[in-house]
């Protein structure tokens, strides 16, 4: 069949065959990424450096606005902008096939120097896999636009036997083909982990049962310990690396007597210690949810530095993990008698890969950022003045002791005029919460009952009977550690050293 073509058809012709031949080379580097177990992979190169470039505020408001689902809604922008990328070498591609090879090697170029400038460098293979799914995405385009005589020119004739529905459904197979490649392929072929063969041992030192009256069990109230499943999940990695335990090794060195390597199943042969410890965020906004209390079990820090043998002069540890982060965290705070773990089970599983599998650090007292590197890889004891790690690079305090916070989960609108309870978590880790007090519509401080506590190191919940009378109300809390400083009042946003400020809820009472 022998069609005229329309400046518009030409060009939804052209942007099909882009994205066709685009999708495939990409769909094919992505697979074979994931069957050579590269790492990282183009695609996830590419949005790592689009996470390291983003400017904190850029990423604060991210955070915000989609919490953890934020690396999800990142990679669906980047399939949204790829596809408008290769569409666009498509139709360049119409006046002259030469010029969609170009474009293509322009966005290989881009991959591959996210490759090169990434965080600790890539693999062989990922090279490999970018050059052949380049290739191939070219030879398809070149293909394609083959078949419509070399060109599609806005009102020109198309060449004898030219099949306009055959060349789209082409287009479109070699698409989808890509797609089911890339997302399909690294799902057959995940990079094994080890991580089901793992049989935690026994601590040596165990936390024991949690304390009668810990958990208030109120429904809707936080509980005491937070599962798994729901536990927060906020980092860099784009895709959780998958590290083998038979692979996984901690180089331990810098300012030490006698640098050496610590194998996964030295690290078991070592007398764990069990602990709860809630730990949070720095980018936990006032009353957030990025925190949370669990059962760790791991070596602790200190013993595997004084194995090493620390020199005088040092004050700072520099971890590293396997998804190219660096955290500095004070010497002090692992050396303080606090539990400081290398943990290698939460609530008495091994590690979830999403949580660091096979090991990561837990430092009571101090945010995330500065102290609970994931799969980590290294540890370099150092100097504060002699490096600067990944966040304060971006701007981020160099030290993050975690302040003292609270939040108010209960009661949500639709309470009745009466006794209603008031409930939340309140924390000051390794310093301990000593008194929460709630306020109704800036009336008087009212003191809150206390749960049992559970050690310095976690969360405790809280409870106040509120006699309640019709209408909207906002109610605030403040909390006060042992030590006996109180929250304070004065706000300030996440950035550079946590959020502070009063929680504050507004409730409708009928």
């Amino acid at each position: 069949m022998t069609l005229s073509h329309s400046s518009t058809s030409s060009r939804l012709e052209a942007a099909f065959a882009g994205l066709g031949a685009g999708a495939l080379g990409l769909g094919v580097a992505q697979g074979l990424a994931a069957v050579f177990h590269a790492t990282p992979s183009p695609l996830i190169a590419l949005g790592d450096r689009l996470i390291d470039l983003t400017p904190r505020p850029l990423k604060e408001w991210a955070v915000a606005q989609f919490g953890t689902a934020d690396k999800t809604v990142l990679l669906g922008n980047m399939l949204v902008v790829t596809a408008l990328l290769l569409a666009a070498v498509g139709i360049a591609a119409r006046w002259r096939r030469p010029l969609g090879i170009v474009g293509f090697v322009v966005l290989g170029s881009v991959d591959a120097l996210a490759l090169i400038s990434g965080r600790g460098g890539s693999d062989l293979s990922s090279y490999v896999a970018l050059v052949v799914g380049l290739a191939l995405g070219c030879a398809a385009l070149w293909w394609l636009i083959g078949q419509a005589g070399g060109a599609l020119v806005s009102e020109a004739e198309a060449p004898p036997g030219f099949d306009r529905r055959r060349f789209l459904l082409l287009a479109t197979v070699m698409g989808g083909a890509g797609v089911v490649t890339g997302a399909g392929v690294p799902r057959l072929v995940p990079a094994a982990t080890g991580r089901g063969g793992v049989v935690l041992p026994a601590a040596a030192d165990p936390a024991g049962p949690v304390p009668r009256g810990a958990d208030f069990r109120l429904p809707g109230l936080t509980p005491h310990l937070t599962p798994n499943d729901d536990f927060y999940r906020i980092d860099i990695a784009l895709i959780p690396p998958r590290l083998n335990v038979d692979d996984w090794k901690l180089r331990v060195r810098g300012l030490v007597d006698e640098p050496f390597d610590l194998t996964y199943r030295e690290l078991l042969a070592m007398p764990l210690v069990e602990r709860r410890v809630t730990i949070a965020c720095v980018s936990n906004p006032v009353a957030g949810e990025y925190i949370g209390n669990a059962t760790w079990l791991g070596v602790r820090v200190s013993d595997v530095l004084e194995r090493a043998g620390v020199r005088a002069g040092a004050d700072a540890v520099q971890s590293r993990g396997s998804d190219g982060i660096t955290i500095g965290t004070p010497l002090a705070a692992l050396t303080d008698g606090r539990d400081a773990l290398l943990a290698i089970g939460m609530n008495g599983q091994p590690l979830p890969i999403d949580h660091g599998f096979p090991v990561r650090m837990i430092v009571p007292g101090l945010y995330g950022y500065v102290s609970a590197t994931k799969w980590i890889t290294e540890l370099e004891v150092t100097r504060f003045a002699d490096f600067s790690a990944y966040w304060t690079d971006r701007g981020w305090a160099p030290q993050g002791p975690i302040k003292t916070g609270c939040r108010i989960d209960l009661p949500g609108d639709g309470a009745q005029a009466g006794d209603v309870t008031v409930a939340g978590v309140a924390w000051a880790q390794h310093r301990g919460i000593g008194k929460v007090e709630v306020r109704v519509d800036d009336g008087p401080w009212q003191v809150a009952e206390l749960a049992a506590a559970d050690g310095i190191d976690t969360w405790r919940q809280w409870r106040w009977t509120w006699p309640a009378e019709p209408g909207t109300h906002r109610l605030q809390a403040r909390a006060t550690d042992l030590a006996g400083a109180t929250q304070t009042s004065a706000v300030a946003d996440v950035a550079p050293d946590g959020a502070t400020g009063y929680p504050s809820v507004e409730v409708h009472i009928g």
